[in-house]
């Protein structure tokens, strides 16, 4: 397999752009074999629970305020499939409405069987960390410590005086002025200047980014935040602040504007504002030696054949030890039930209980579409080209702060819902028309369509089943 880092005479692969965008690294070099095959037999079994752990609080509900049994008999049908099929070991899945919330659990954490998942397991979330991780930002902005057009100058110099290309495909070297600074909310909204964008693909920005290490083999920066910043600041800007959406930097520049700001590391404060009051007791940048048995591993299917190879092992792996670098962008890892809490909390304008997390405003400000029709028109391209990845449901129409806004009714979903996927096969979303959120978690990477069909097949089929 290519890997994600280009030499300045080869440009980056259309793997690479795919790795990058869901957050899973794909070079070959670092591909561990799996300890059994693939091909072993998968025990299949569900597990079904009618209210999730901890304190969640029951929303209001406009529409489909209930779910059946025989609806979730479907849902758990159709999910067995894809277990059944060997393509995917095991999963937890979440359905969430009316005060109600069922869970089904399926197969086993390896792929050639063992012991069992389960509703604990571990994922890494991968790029289904940019909603959690924007609520940092959010309180800050809440509190009035950070402004969405303050410029971001006297947190991040390395940001300060930018050059921008004079066009994408130009030498680095050929720049003009940045008209004016960048502002938190070019971050926020992913329009800084600089990101992953398949329309530069094969431009000399695109090869730098690579080869700096801002968004290495391993799906997330490596290195400590300053180094990172430093580097990132040698480049110029691809656009100008504020003119062109584009992908996953401005969130890792995100985590550590509010490391800055807050003087404290990104997680310490996700901890103490975030994870801590909603009871995300498993939500952090790496899992801890105690419970290193609760994760499976990563899983990168091959493209042709879908043969499951390791990329990631559990013990000694990648999340087995605390990150150089707090990944806003990619690196959380979490259960079902601490993801559950959070986008609960987004359902309930910002409230835990009788605890206020966010204010509504901020709420509402994160779920409501931000992006122009040219950058509409953008991501809906990226999507219908790159479909399996990163975009679990195909086409959303718009973005807001760290995820996707669905604007238009390209399938099943309704016009409102929030959320975003990951590249480790994760899909996370509410929607507050129908009080509903979905939750689908595997760890089978977007190296192949193997874990979007199962993602695209439980959305399609859970919208079916709450009207029933």
């Amino acid at each position: 397999m290519d890997s994600p880092h280009p030499s300045p005479d080869h440009k980056p692969s259309r793997r690479s752009l795919l790795g990058a965008l869901g957050a899973v690294p794909l070079a070959a070099g670092a591909l561990a074999a799996t300890s059994g095959s693939a091909e072993a037999s998968t025990a299949v079994s569900t597990a079904a629970v009618s209210t999730a752990s901890g304190p969640i609080p029951k929303a209001p509900s406009s529409k489909g305020t209930s779910f059946s049994r025989a609806g979730m008999r479907r849902v758990r049908e159709v999910l067995a499939r894809h277990v059944e099929s060997k393509k995917i070991p095991g999963l937890v899945a979440l359905v969430s409405q009316g005060g109600q919330t069922h869970v089904e659990v399926m197969g086993t954490m390896r792929a050639e069987g063992g012991a069992p998942m389960r509703r604990e397991t571990i994922f890494r979330m991968a790029s289904t960390t940019k909603p959690v991780a924007m609520a940092a930002a959010m309180v800050l902005i809440d509190e009035c410590k950070l402004r969405l057009d303050d410029p971001v100058d006297q947190w991040l110099p390395e940001l300060a005086n930018r050059q921008v290309l004079r066009k994408p495909d130009s030498p680095l070297n050929d720049t003009v002025p940045a008209q004016r600074p960048i502002t938190v909310r070019d971050l926020m909204t992913a329009t800084f200047g600089l990101g992953i964008d398949p329309t530069v693909l094969s431009f000399p920005i695109t090869a730098a980014i690579f080869e700096r290490g801002l968004y290495p083999q391993e799906g997330v920066p490596t290195l400590e935040p300053d180094e990172w910043m430093r580097r990132l600041g040698t480049l110029p800007l691809i656009y100008q602040p504020g003119e062109h959406w584009q992908y996953n930097i401005s969130h890792d520049v995100l985590g550590v504007l509010v490391a800055r700001v807050t003087k404290q590391p990104f997680e310490t404060f996700l901890r103490e504002r975030i994870f801590d009051p909603l009871g995300m007791k498993d939500t952090g940048f790496h899992v801890p030696a105690g419970k290193i048995d609760r994760l499976p591993p990563l899983y990168a299917p091959d493209p042709k054949t879908g043969k499951l190879t390791v990329w990631d092992e559990a013990a000694g792996g990648r999340v087995s030890r605390p990150p150089a670098f707090q990944s806003g962008g990619g690196g959380l890892v979490s259960t079902v039930d601490d993801y559950h809490a959070y986008f609960r909390m987004l359902l309930n304008g910002g409230m835990h209980g009788s605890q206020r997390i966010l204010s509504r405003p901020a709420v509402e400000m994160m779920t409501t579409n931000r992006m122009t029709p040219e950058e509409t028109a953008l991501r809906t391209a990226l999507a219908k080209k790159y479909v399996h990845v990163s975009f679990g449901q195909g086409q959303h129409g718009g973005w807001g702060f760290g995820m996707a806004v669905r604007t238009y009714r390209a399938d099943y979903a309704s016009i409102g819902q929030f959320g975003w996927d990951g590249g480790a096969g994760t899909t996370t979303y509410g929607d507050p028309d129908k009080q509903l959120i979905g939750i689908l978690l595997t760890q089978v990477g977007t190296t192949n369509p193997d874990s979007t069909r199962a993602i695209l097949d439980f959305w399609t089929t859970l919208y079916q089943v709450i009207d029933d």
